[in-house]
């Protein structure tokens, strides 16, 4: 049956079918590889670790993710302000992945704020390597 189609027409179906399979794999390549928003969250955090200018700054609320107030010594979201070239920042970062890195932290203390130069309002309080919350120390905890 294929000994009397035309050849050029089969090339090109075949043609067709290996340009399918390569668009169709880079695709699932990409995606494979897509960051997760955890990872991207991580490596933002990072960058302005490494790279974020310090600047004095207030905690002014302490909240679950739903948007309630939070009395827990971890909350799951952390609500500051900050000033950069007269300019007054509100935000607020979702610490739930770094309860460790919150536990002892007071409303009450100032806070160092690494921003972004480029981007001031992109900016956190605490990461997987650096805090700038002013912690109660443990044994404070205990008396």
């Amino acid at each position: 049956m294929l000994h009397s189609q035309n050849p050029q027409l089969i090339g090109g179906i075949a043609a067709g079918a290996c340009v399918v399979a390569v668009v169709g794999g880079i695709w699932w390549y990409i995606v494979a590889h897509r960051p997760s928003a955890e990872e991207i969250e991580r490596r933002r955090r990072e960058h302005l670790t490494l790279n974020g200018r310090v600047t004095d700054g207030v905690i002014l609320d302490a909240r679950t993710l739903s948007n309630e107030d939070s009395i827990s010594p971890t909350p799951e979201l952390l609500v500051y302000s900050y000033s950069v070239a007269g300019l007054t920042y509100n935000c607020a970062q979702d610490v739930s992945t770094l309860p460790d890195r919150v536990l002892g932290f007071r409303l009450d203390q100032p806070v160092q704020v690494r921003y972004d130069a480029h981007n001031p309002g992109n900016s956190i309080i605490v990461s997987e390597t650096w805090t700038g919350l002013w912690l109660r120390p443990k044994s404070a905890d205990r008396a």
